[in-house]
């Protein structure tokens, strides 16, 4: 609440937190004595009854005995003329008011009070009591008590609402009461308030003087080696800080100096560490440029010799037909014919892997099913030789927007796989299918299992290391695969392994 609060923002709020609780304390002290008049002003109302009750009660009983001895005295005198006697010689002497007497018909034969009041305003009780009763919209109790010699009724009554009329009294004594104390604690308030004031500011002016003498000093502390006198600082709490003071900005100019000295120390390795670096980069940069070079002589002796791999390889294929035409079909030109095509597969892939990142293979409408019995026309050669077979179950007119050399790339490379890992004398299956909008192309052998169907996609992976290969067949698959968004799927157990490729439909 009071973080970067000025010392004037702290006292201006002490203040007030002062005067509000002042202030809380007044609220609370009305609070207090409107709760003990709510109280008090219940006890006087019950205690303002229970008199009137007495006081009726105790001028009924009166008047009764007074009538029941006049009435022994004189019995046989009317009921008129006794009456009269009541009101001259009792009633009037002690001056009772508010009692009247009525016959059993409830006609009022005497009211001290109200001369006009003939008929009694409440049910009579049958036996002697308080009755509370409204009259003219006004509440009322009266007692009533029975005199049977005469067969007549003895009643005093009292207004309730003079119990109001107290009690208001008495609340307006209490609002002068309150407000006097109110204005007392206001007084008294704004006194000790200004008191404050003048010593708050007398405080803080010296505060403030105290501050400006260590602003002073931090400022010159800053600049140069400084400290403060404790003659200048009057607040004893402020004088036990400045040795603290005066040693932590000596620790400081101690240090400042260690780092200067670290900093040119530093500078000048930081310097003989660039020269040795800049030698060391241009040293880099002249490898760097050397080991380009390599890179690009031997990239260019790879294409040359792809390219030169290429002219031999169709000779010795065109010469082989030839033979075969003219002398015919035997086991040495069969196993040369396989071996010669399995190089012409490594060549698709070294060239296809070379060209990759600078030739974009455009996509054509291929019809895939004639394209796969091309292709295992090619190999069947390869794959008789090591005593197998290439079954196919394809779908016919099976349609493609693929790139040709792409496709082949796939084809080949699985065939020349199953070829290479297929157990002798067993079938190697190619299945071509379309369900619904996928194409299924499946590859299946009987081999070892493969122990991780994952892995095998990776560069230079070999399942068997005996077998001779790059490892970078699968590797161009993938990648082909991922360009082209196929699916790939690898299964293997001990009677099969099995690839699944899903191609999309042609659009």
């Amino acid at each position: 609440m009071f973080k970067n609060r000025s010392v004037t923002t702290i006292y201006i709020w002490g203040m007030l937190v002062t005067f509000l609780f002042a202030l809380m304390f007044i609220v609370l002290l009305i609070h207090e004595e409107h709760n003990d008049f709510d109280r008090e002003s219940s006890v006087i109302r019950k205690k303002y009854i229970e008199t009137q009750k007495n006081h009726i009660k105790f001028n009924v009983e009166q008047l009764s005995a007074f009538l029941e001895q006049i009435n022994l005295n004189y019995s046989k005198v009317p009921v008129n003329n006794l009456l009269e006697s009541v009101e001259k010689i009792y009633i009037r002497n002690n001056k009772i008011e508010n009692v009247f007497i009525f016959d059993k018909n409830g006609n009022v034969l005497l009211y001290t009070t109200d001369k006009n009041y003939k008929k009694i305003s409440f049910k009579v009780p049958k036996k002697s009591g308080f009755v509370p009763y409204t009259y003219n919209g006004k509440a009322k109790i009266a007692y009533i008590k029975h005199f049977a010699p005469l067969g007549l009724s003895i009643g005093s009554e009292v207004y309730m609402d003079e119990a109001g009329e107290e009690i208001n009294r008495q609340k307006l004594e209490l609002k002068k009461r309150l407000i006097k104390i109110m204005m007392e604690i206001l007084s008294l308030s704004v006194i000790l308030f200004g008191f404050a004031i003048i010593w708050v500011g007398i405080v803080h002016n010296i505060i403030i003087k105290q501050i400006a003498t260590f602003s002073a000093f931090f400022q010159r502390a800053s600049q140069e080696y400084s400290s403060i006198d404790v003659e200048d600082i009057d607040i004893r709490e402020f004088r036990a800080m400045i040795p603290y003071v005066n040693s932590m900005v000596n620790e400081i100019h101690t240090k400042k100096n260690k780092l200067k000295d670290m900093n040119m120390l530093l500078e000048k390795k930081v310097k003989r560490k660039t020269q040795d670096l800049e030698r060391q980069n241009k040293l880099l940069a002249e490898e760097k440029n050397f080991s380009e070079s390599l890179v690009a002589a031997q990239d260019n002796f790879i294409r040359s010799s792809i390219h030169e791999i290429n002219t031999p390889l169709a000779v010795i294929l065109t010469h082989i037909d030839i033979y075969k035409l003219k002398f015919g079909q035997n086991d040495y030109l069969s196993k040369i014919e396989s071996a010669t095509k399995m190089i012409a597969n490594i060549y698709d892939d070294l060239s296809y892997m070379v060209k990759k990142n600078r030739v974009e293979h455009e996509e054509e409408i291929i019809n895939i099913s004639d394209f796969l019995f091309n292709r295992i026309d090619f190999f069947t050669q390869i794959a008789n030789s090591n005593k197998q077979k290439i079954v196919s179950n394809i779908q016919n007119d099976i349609f493609i927007s693929f790139a040709p050399i792409e496709l082949q790339r796939i084809v080949d490379n699985n065939l020349s796989n199953a070829i290479k890992y297929a157990k002798k004398s067993t079938n190697i299956v190619v299945n071509l299918r379309k369900i619904e909008k996928d194409i299924i192309l499946e590859f299946i052998t009987e081999s070892k299992v493969i122990q991780d169907t994952k892995k095998i996609f990776d560069p230079f992976h070999r399942e068997n290391s005996y077998m001779p290969g790059f490892g970078l067949g699968l590797e161009i698959v993938k990648s082909i695969c991922d360009k082209r968004e196929i699916k790939i799927d690898v299964k293997s157990d001990k009677n099969s392994t099995i690839f699944v490729y899903t191609f999309g439909s042609l659009k």
